[in-house]
């Protein structure tokens, strides 16, 4: 893809992401009243969308933006008001250009338009005419509306509309410092009310300065105006609502002299950029592990000489700078988890009032820092949960009244970091996961047989099957039997793996665990026969020697008792079929957290090592138990194990073919 396409890729996505949130901002405020300076920013990105894709030659998306900023437009002008049918159109031509800037992201074409701009010209058409009552036109003074522009007439109509007084002040300013002082009297106004309209005069304007006339609407009594604006007041529509207690300015602050010099320090750099220099990064560990060997090699053959010691030397200074080097790049590469739970957070707010259910949002560890990649892979999975939760967990405000609990559910976002792992938590306090109800449904899907063991967990897991849901009925928000084995995949592809805690009519949470970062890992190097595998530390709690005579057999499966708990274990050679060391013991290495532990029994250990994961590729990504390819050594290949896939095969998925 060209440079030039994803600089508009991320510029569009920051555009809708920006108006997502301004429709959010409209949602929750046109009941009580709509703030114009919103609506105004909604209407400034869809202008600046049309533009940004006519720019780039996007017809498609520059022609509905324009489309859009039409509506929006009608709306700012008053002559759509804006209402829930309003929000939710919105809502879907929104997702309508999101898609539409995938498409060009897979540089495919964007197709045919045109009945999305009927549907959207159809919409203006169906609802103007509608807005609130008119205001009184004798109120307003005929010279006053020919100077004004369309928009600010319709601003001056809803201020006198809602009883707020019309205020005009006269102020005089030095032409070499108007532009600061004006900026000041329309910071001061704006913490009154509503600023209208601003427009130089010339009416009694000595020489070397300059004069505005700033129209402002706002509910203050015009004694209080007088008093916080220092200007001259003309009173030209008195307030008719009650005054309410205006919000005193602050402190006037000396402007700073105008420049061209940005404010910001921070660049956008493209995530391949990164991975391109961790591929280096990768490539000079590999360096620097040759001149370790070769160093210790001259150590054998020449002792300590001071040839040798040069070397170590040099080898001693590129390990630590290239520590650094490794360190800064994964720094610049993490983001704060707080940007995926803002996008969350929309989807909450948005769902929640689809379907009718009041749901607060609250979130805790918006700082805890993730890798750039990883947080986005994790938005998937996080926006499934959510969905889930509000679909299956929490009840209607009618049921939760008759449980005793409050009629809005609420879903907790929680994140904090655990050693190298991040751990993302999503909690209701619905009604908690009926096993007895999940059991029944995988016995009519064939998932489970009907004489079939399985303790509350083991069903409880069920619900990550691919096409398994107990929803009868299919919604726009979920039902389809697609989202849990999302998460269950997603997670596996990133190393890391999903807990479920529940509780009838108490609540579930989702323990989603995560690695900081997938970039540079350490791994503990093993050997199984004469093949060498790499298992990543992040997963690894312990490593021990196993007697076989110690080894017992429970309901087919290899268990170890460690310090009185049940262990099961993994003949990792018997896993994939290759010959092992005909030994009376192995060494096991413990991965997995909690109750998912296994042991990976191994023929030796070889100890750490920095890698760099490699994908195996479309062809072989679905091979069973690997996470990809590392080099070691002498540029060594070997695989990576999925630790994940090893403990599902020994903890969840049983071996007497009770469920597969």
């Amino acid at each position: 893809m060209k440079s030039s396409k994803k600089e508009f890729i991320a510029e569009a996505e920051d555009l809708l992401e920006e108006s997502q949130r301004l429709i959010l901002e409209i949602q929750d405020t046109f009941s009580s009243g709509l703030n114009p300076d919103t609506i105004n920013a909604l209407f400034r990105t869809m202008h600046t969308l049309k533009g940004v894709s006519g720019l780039f030659g996007l017809q498609g998306i520059m022609q509905i933006s324009h489309a859009l900023e039409a509506l929006m437009d009608d709306v700012r002008l008053g002559k759509i008001a804006v209402d829930d049918t309003v929000v939710a159109f919105l809502f879907k031509n929104f997702d309508l250009l999101k898609n539409l800037v995938d498409i060009i992201s897979r540089d495919e074409e964007e197709g045919d338009v045109s009945s999305c701009l009927q549907d959207i010209e159809a919409f203006r058409s169906s609802r103007k005419g509608r807005p609130g009552g008119a205001a009184d036109e004798t109120l307003i003074d005929q010279s006053i509306l020919k100077v004004l522009s369309e928009y600010e007439e319709h601003r001056l109509k809803s201020n006198i509309r809602d009883g707020k007084g019309i205020y005009l002040a006269k102020a005089v300013f030095s032409l070499d410092t108007f532009d600061t002082a004006l900026a000041e009297l329309t910071k001061t106004i704006k913490t009154k009310g509503e600023l209208i309209s601003t427009l130089p005069t010339s009416s009694n304007v000595p020489d070397g300065s300059i004069g505005f006339s700033l129209m402002f609407g706002t509910a203050a009594p015009a004694e209080e105006v007088k008093k916080d604006v220092k200007f001259d007041i003309d009173v030209l529509v008195p307030p008719k609502a009650a005054p309410q207690p205006a919000v005193p300015p602050p402190a006037a602050a000396k402007a700073p002299d105008a420049h061209l010099k940005s404010t910001s320090t921070t660049v956008r750099v493209d995530i391949d950029k990164l991975d391109r220099i961790l591929n280096t990064i990768g490539e000079l560990t590999l360096t620097k592990g040759a001149i370790k060997r070769i160093g210790t090699e001259l150590v054998e053959s020449y002792g300590h000489s001071q040839l040798v010691y040069d070397v170590h030397k040099i080898s001693q200074t590129l390990e630590r700078r290239l520590a650094e080097l490794q360190d800064q790049v994964l720094e610049i590469r993490m983001v704060p988890i707080g940007q995926i739970f803002t996008r969350l957070a929309q989807i909450v707010r948005r769902y929640s009032r689809e379907i009718g259910k009041q749901i607060d949002l609250v979130v805790f560890g918006e700082d805890t820092e993730l890798d750039k990649y990883l947080a986005e892979e994790i938005v998937d999975p996080l926006m499934h949960l959510m969905r889930n939760a509000i679909d299956h967990g929490i009840e209607p405000p009618e049921e939760r009244k008759k449980k005793g609990k409050k009629e809005a559910g609420t879903i907790t976002l929680k994140a904090y970091q655990k050693g190298n792992h991040v751990v993302l938590e999503v909690k209701d306090d619905g009604s908690g996961i009926n096993a007895e109800r999940v059991r029944k449904k995988a016995i009519e899907k064939g998932l489970v047989d009907e004489d079939a063991e399985l303790d509350e967990k083991e069903i409880i897991d069920l619900i990550f099957y691919p096409g398994f849901s107990t929803k009868d009925v299919v919604s726009e928000v979920s039902g389809r039997g697609v989202g849990m084995d999302v998460v269950k995949d997603r997670l596996s592809a990133l190393g890391g793996f999903a807990e479920v805690e529940t509780g009838r009519d108490t609540g579930t949470t989702f323990m989603l665990t995560l690695p900081i970062t997938l970039a540079i890992i350490k791994a503990l190097v093993v050997r199984v026969g004469n093949t060498k595998f790499a298992v990543p530390l992040t997963s690894i709690s312990e490593t021990l020697i196993v007697e076989h005579r110690d080894i017992q057999t429970i309901e087919c499966k290899e268990v170890f008792y460690l310090r009185g708990e049940m262990l099961p274990m993994v003949r990792v050679n018997k896993f994939f079929g290759i010959a092992g060391d005909d030994a009376g013991r192995s060494f096991a290495v413990v991965v997995g957290f909690g109750e998912r532990r296994v042991g990976l029994m191994v023929d030796e250990l070889f100890g750490q090592q920095e890698i760099v994961i490699k994908s195996l590729g479309d062809y072989l990504k679905k091979l069973r138990g690997f996470a990809g390819a590392a080099e070691i050594g002498k540029h060594e290949v070997i695989l990576v194990l999925d630790t994940e896939s090893l403990i599902d095969e020994s903890v969840v998925k049983q071996k007497g073919g009770t469920y597969v």
